[in-house]
């Protein structure tokens, strides 16, 4: 029988009539503990969708649960077009703004897929820091936190092997892993991953630099012939057409930047200023800015430990983080930071990939960066969601030609900073005016 256009509009009155009798039953939802709505403006980043909700995708129920107890009330974009790709089968190939609900648009369908009562790693989720696989790993437990069965395992270098050792005797059927570690410890024969199928790849441009991409490849090489690979981010270099071509199984493209490859929410600002002036005038930004919690960036691990013990001497809450810290240090401040127990973090392009602090409104470059693709990562970590943020960047006479090479590229404006900058543009709560 053929569906044509005139049968479809023919039978409407009958489509619609039987759909009444199956209405969805919520009352599921009842029991749920749901967060407090967030009633902040959103930019079109995120609201800029075709209306579908989760259910649409057929979720199971248990995963449902977790999604709305997440906070999660219907799909961003990028979420509408990975999700039902994903759980579809195929490979995926996907651009997005930071921010705009990735990690979420991989980690629903692989959920979707698991079968807890298969003995194995099923999933294996990539990232290139240990901080965005604690992260990520957290993400996963509590949109699963209701399928019976699932254990999720985080590894990354720089942590006991004696404990990955121990992990795996359960069965753990999900594991997010730094790319080194995952390798090391299926060559050692800890890990298995003869039955993984679903392999995704966060900040996938990162992954494929070269101190990651041979490792990468390595990996892939060991899972089963049958397997769906996933990449997400914000950038691709060039290398990801020779790794399309090579492991992908005719993925399918997703293009959600427009003209301009930064979040709608952010507002750029900058200030000339001379070297010895940036102490002065970091001070006068936290006395005259509303910030909620700040990350404040430099280039060298030396200058973020001086700039941390000058902010301190200054009378203000302030942490920092680098790559050379012992991981369990690491660890403590970024779970410190995330529990809004200090105001501001100073760190090196470590803390620039995927990590999700909503209540960061302030970003500030004490040190411009040198190319654009850090620029785009480090302002990125304010204004997620679809909500705002500020960026504040102190240049230097030899920072001119990198502003210029960076608004060129991105797309992007980065205007003189004011005398005065409206709260509306990065704090929660007041009127917008547009």
């Amino acid at each position: 029988m053929e569906f044509t256009g005139e049968a479809l509009e023919d039978n409407k009155d009958t489509f619609e009539d039987d759909d009444k009798g199956f209405e969805e039953d919520l009352s599921w939802m009842d029991g749920l503990k749901k967060p407090e709505a967030d009633s902040r403006p959103k930019t079109q980043d995120v609201t800029k969708t075709k209306g579908h909700k989760f259910s649409d995708y057929l979720l199971k129920r248990e995963l449902l649960m977790g999604i709305y107890e997440k906070g999660f009330d219907a799909p961003s974009p990028v979420q509408e077009q990975s999700i039902p790709v994903a759980i579809a089968g195929r490979d995926i190939l996907a651009r997005a703004k930071n921010g705009t609900g990735k990690t979420a648009s991989f980690l629903i369908p692989a959920l979707q897929k698991l079968d807890t009562d298969k003995k194995g790693i099923q999933v294996l989720i990539l990232t290139p820091t240990r901080e965005l696989a604690l992260q990520t790993s957290q993400v996963c437990k509590e949109l699963g936190k209701y399928i019976k069965g699932l254990e999720v395992m985080v590894t990354t270098g720089g942590t006991s092997l004696r404990d990955d050792i121990v992990r795996l005797q359960q069965n753990v059927n999900v594991i997010v892993a730094t790319p080194g570690r995952m390798l090391d410890i299926v060559e050692k024969g800890i890990a298995n991953l003869d039955i993984c199928e679903y392999v995704a790849m966060d900040e996938a441009d990162k992954l494929l630099c070269p101190e990651f991409q041979e490792i990468i490849e390595r990996l892939i090489e060991l899972l089963p012939k049958k397997r769906q690979i996933v990449m997400f981010s914000a950038t691709f270099p060039i290398t990801v057409k020779a790794f399309k071509e090579k492991f992908l199984n005719d993925p399918v493209p997703i293009n959600l930047m427009d003209d301009s490859l930064t979040l709608v929410g952010i507002t750029q600002y900058y200030a000339f200023v001379e070297e010895r002036q940036k102490i002065q005038c970091l001070y006068t930004l936290f006395k005259k800015l509303d910030i909620n919690q700040s990350i404040i960036f430099c280039n060298s691990i030396s200058r973020v430990q001086l700039l941390s013990k000058r902010i301190t001497q200054l009378g203000f809450n302030c942490y920092y983080i680098h790559a050379k810290m012992l991981q369990e240090h690491r660890n403590r401040v970024f779970h410190a930071f995330r529990n809004h127990e200090c105001r501001n973090l100073v760190c090196t392009d470590l803390f620039t990939r995927g990590i999700d602090i909503p209540s960061v409104n302030v970003v500030i470059n004490f040190d411009f960066p040198k190319n654009s693709e850090t620029y785009l990562h480090r302002i990125g970590r304010s204004g997620r969601f679809g909500h705002f943020g500020l960026a504040i960047n102190l240049l230097t006479y030899e920072d001119r030609y990198n502003l210029y090479c960076i608004e060129k590229e991105l797309g992007t404006e980065i205007k003189p900073i004011p005398k005065t900058i409206d709260k509306k543009l990065y704090v929660a709560g007041q009127t917008s005016s547009g």
